[in-house]
Order: C-alpha cells, then structure tokens, then sequence
C-alpha cells in the first residue's frame, strides 16, 4: 500500500519550534518532489514548502520564509520540515504531498499532486 505518513506535530508555545517528518512506504521518494501544505479551520489549504526530488530546489510561502526549512533524506525515504519561531497563525492541519518528476523549476514542482498523506495537527498557542 502507497502512504505518506505525517508525524511530529503538537501542541507548542509562539516562539517555539517543531519538527515535522513525512515518511514514505509503498515506493521511493526519490523520483517525487515533496512538499507540504496546511489548512485552518476555514480556510483554504495552501502550500507552505516544498523541495524538489533531488534537494536541490526549494520553495517557499512568504509567510514562512526564514521561520521554516525543509529538507529530504532519500536513503531514510523521509523529508522534513523544520518550522521555528512559530505564531498562532501557523495553527493548522499540515500535510505532505508527493508530486512525481524530477524537475528542479521551483515553478513547476508540487503542482500536480500524486499522493497525500492523512495530516498532522500543529497547534501554536499560549
């Protein structure tokens, strides 16, 4: 069975850090660019990070740049997303996605998604 599964999210302080991980199993993320998105309760989801199947392309949300980094190990089949100096309105379901192509055109990856994983929660608050 294809999966992404989402692990490391919490409840944590404005200011904090976590560190959120998406792990594959069913098939390789060497050939996906990964990235992950979030939705709030009402809202829209929205991209947040993403990076390409080789790390050598990233993007990123302007609301995050500078607070949050993502990152891949292939050998561990696992791609990451550090979120530091995290506010209340960080506050959402996060998930990763899988869009097939090894194209390094930040324009061009994360666009068409293949898979999704079931979401973890990230609360920020007091």
């Amino acid at each position: 069975q294809l999966q992404l599964v989402e692990s490391g999210g919490g409840l944590v302080q404005p200011g904090g850090s976590l560190r959120l991980s998406c792990a594959a199993s069913g098939f390789t993320l060497d050939y996906y660019a990964i990235g992950w998105f979030r939705q709030a309760p009402g809202k829209e989801r929205e991209g947040v990070a993403c990076i390409s199947s080789s790390g050598g392309s990233t993007n990123y949300a302007d609301s995050v740049k500078g607070r949050f980094t993502i990152s891949r190990d292939n050998a561990k089949n696992t791609v990451y997303l550090q979120m530091n100096s995290l506010r209340p309105e960080d506050t959402a379901v996060y998930y990763c996605a899988a869009d097939f192509g090894t194209s390094t055109n930040v324009q061009a990856i994360c666009v068409t998604i293949d898979y999704w994983g079931q979401g973890t929660q990230v609360t920020v608050s007091s």
